[in-house]
């Protein structure tokens, strides 16, 4: 089968984790709002755009479906699946609300302070489970991470391709050195 798309215009929506069981069924690790919309849209992506997945829904197990796939009918065929992001074209999923934005839609934004300072760009969105942050790459700090709220992001301008960072006391502050001299006395 063809490429629908590149990975620019596609959206990981998901992850196979793991085999469930003996007869081919897979756990994944939805990343849409409502997990089972995973499914909704039809056949899904690898990474390349050359293999695509039927996904059927069969269950829940803690915070992960449980699915199968066309052709996968034992453990093995699952097990070679382990890891294979899934992939959406981007114009298939549904238009945002303002102030909604898609992970995909902020990566490679650039970040600055409001005097224009640049901190680099997005890296990444990460959100695990205290609240979602930014990841920046390429500035000063490479790797910082910055909570992702309106207090610390209020201005997100997707088409003129930044966002704007007012960061908390302390978070552009350079780590203070640990000590490294051993009291002997």
């Amino acid at each position: 089968m063809t490429a629908r798309g590149n990975t620019a215009t596609r959206v990981c929506v998901g992850t196979i984790s793991s085999p469930h069981g003996l007869s081919g069924e897979i756990r994944i690790n939805s990343y849409m709002v409502n997990p089972d919309d995973i499914a909704v849209y039809g056949p899904l992506a690898d990474a390349s755009g050359e293999r695509w997945f039927e996904i059927e829904i069969v269950g829940r197990s803690r915070n992960q479906l449980i699915a199968r796939i066309a052709s996968v009918d034992d453990r093995n065929a699952a097990e070679a699946l382990n890891g294979v992001e899934l992939f959406l074209l981007r114009s298939e999923l549904p238009e945002t609300e303002e102030d909604e934005f898609y992970h995909t839609d902020l990566i490679g934004l650039r970040a600055e302070l409001d005097d224009g300072h640049s901190l680099g760009t997005v890296r990444a969105v990460h959100d695990y489970g205290a609240g979602a942050m930014i990841e920046l790459a390429g500035g000063v700090q490479n790797g910082l991470m910055v909570p992702f709220n309106k207090a610390v992001v209020p201005m997100i301008d997707v088409d003129g391709g930044r966002i704007m960072i007012d960061p908390p006391d302390g978070l552009l502050e350079p780590p203070e050195e640990e000590m490294t001299e051993v009291n002997r006395n």
